[in-house]
């Protein structure tokens, strides 16, 4: 089932958050039709992709259940490497999956851009020839030092070598990529696991932001 938009009001000082937009300001009272522009509703940005539907793309989730299934934000992560068709290769300690199902909530980040002909039409070759080398047989998996991450980044770095591009390291791949949709992802979390247990959740807004 999906979960319901989160909504943004601005009113009393304070960003309101809510499933849906109540007709009175729950801090002060009073009606919010009526009360400015920026008291209009505006609806978040989800940061989770459906992965089956992102082709050629990174793709980050919970080892275990969903970002909103009750993530902790500390819980194992696991990542893979989409196809053209949304198939999700990924590494663990039982070798090379070729996933069609269970990455439908994802951190999602494209890989190829549009006008990169020629690695559009070879990626899916690619990724399999990649794939079926003896560094992703399932005895070479070592939790913290050979893992599913290490899988993915190698692969990207395959890529980028075979375009005479320099290649990233984990830190660096992480920082530029990873951690800026993460922060994104682990703010909408907060939010999601407050309009859980309440109808509103208020944040004060700096002094240069404040509207009423």
């Amino acid at each position: 089932m999906a979960e319901a938009a989160i909504l943004r009001v601005q009113h009393c000082e304070a960003a309101i958050f809510c499933r849906r937009v109540p007709e009175r300001c729950p801090a002060c009272g009073r009606p919010l039709r009526g009360a400015g522009l920026s008291a209009a509703p505006v609806r978040l940005p989800c940061p989770f992709r459906h992965g089956h539907r992102q082709p050629r793309a990174f793709l980050l989730r919970p080892t275990a259940g969903t970002f909103l299934g009750g993530y902790d934000g500390s819980s194992d992560l696991h990542v893979g490497i989409t196809n053209s068709n949304g198939v999700v290769y990924n590494y663990n300690e039982e070798g090379i999956h070729r996933a069609e199902t269970g990455w439908e909530q994802c951190i999602s980040i494209p890989l190829v851009q549009p006008d990169m002909f020629g690695l559009l039409q070879q990626w899916d070759q690619l990724l399999e020839e990649f794939s079926v080398g003896e560094a992703w047989l399932p005895h070479r998996y070592e939790e913290h030092a050979h893992n599913c991450y290490t899988y993915a980044l190698a692969f990207i770095n395959s890529v980028l070598s075979a375009q005479g591009k320099r290649q990233m390291s984990k830190s660096e791949f992480t920082e530029k990529f990873v951690i800026p949709q993460t922060k994104k992802a682990s703010k909408y979390i907060t939010l999601h696991q407050e309009l859980t247990a309440n109808d509103f959740y208020i944040v004060p807004l700096p002094g240069q932001q404040k509207q009423c």
